[in-house]
């Protein structure tokens, strides 16, 4: 009978989901994060992190997200942020400084895609690690509200406001040792206006997860901004 309890707690909770122990995923946490500060452009390993450490974080998303009624509107519905859900036309139509437009823009310049970011697999709840995959879904939109570049210092920048705001150890890690490449100038920069400006505005703002942003594409980011409680970029 035990036998039959012990792997009944081994089931694939969601496509996708591999079932860890706490020992594994410590194994994983350690062997992501050497790799992640070893090259920050790794987004698997980013990945591995954020899922295998984000169990004291990600609970307190997903209840900041339910006591709110957009974020529990999102829990509800839960929306997915790639090119098959964007009408990437009508996106790209927006007025000027609209989320939608600016969003693209990003995009485009950065020649990036949403669909790069990975699916959860570590994370041994499903609807914790629908939180993660939204995180991971809006990290763009976080740099186009931010105003932020997708270089090494737009991503440091970046990372230190989603580590305020989410309490992810990933983003914490990548919030310290993201620095670690970048040159005098920018570090001097990064220290003295961008770094102190993204804690202001992360501790400031109102959950950035409770935010239904398919529904705010015409919305201007800087009345986003001002509504969310981001201090304009310096």
């Amino acid at each position: 009978e035990e036998e039959g309890e012990e792997e009944e707690e081994w089931h694939q909770l969601y496509p996708g989901h591999i079932p860890t122990s706490p020992l594994q995923k410590a194994l994983l946490a350690a062997g992501s994060a050497v790799m992640a500060l070893y090259d920050p452009y790794r987004h698997d390993m980013v990945a591995v992190l954020g899922e295998t450490t984000g169990c004291l974080a990600l609970p307190n998303l997903r209840d900041k997200m339910k006591n709110h009624p957009e974020g529990y509107h999102i829990l509800q519905e839960r929306p997915r942020i790639r090119l098959s859900t964007l009408d990437m036309a009508r996106l790209q139509g927006l007025p000027d400084g609209s989320l939608g437009r600016e969003y693209v823009r990003f995009l485009e310049d950065n020649k990036v895609s949403p669909d790069t970011r990975m699916p959860p697999k570590f994370v041994d709840d499903e609807e914790l690690a629908y939180v993660i995959q939204r995180y991971r879904e809006v990290h763009d939109l976080m740099h186009t509200l931010l105003g932020m570049p997708a270089n090494m210092l737009g991503e440091v920048v970046v990372k230190w406001f989603e580590a305020v705001q989410t309490g992810l150890p990933m983003c914490v890690l990548g919030a310290a040792f993201g620095p670690v490449r970048l040159s005098t100038r920018k570090l001097q920069v990064l220290a003295t206006e961008l770094v102190p400006w993204a804690i202001r505005s992360g501790l400031n703002a109102s959950c950035v997860l409770n935010v239904y942003y398919e529904q705010r594409w015409e919305q201007p980011v800087e009345s986003l901004r001002e509504e969310l409680g981001i201090f304009p970029p310096p």
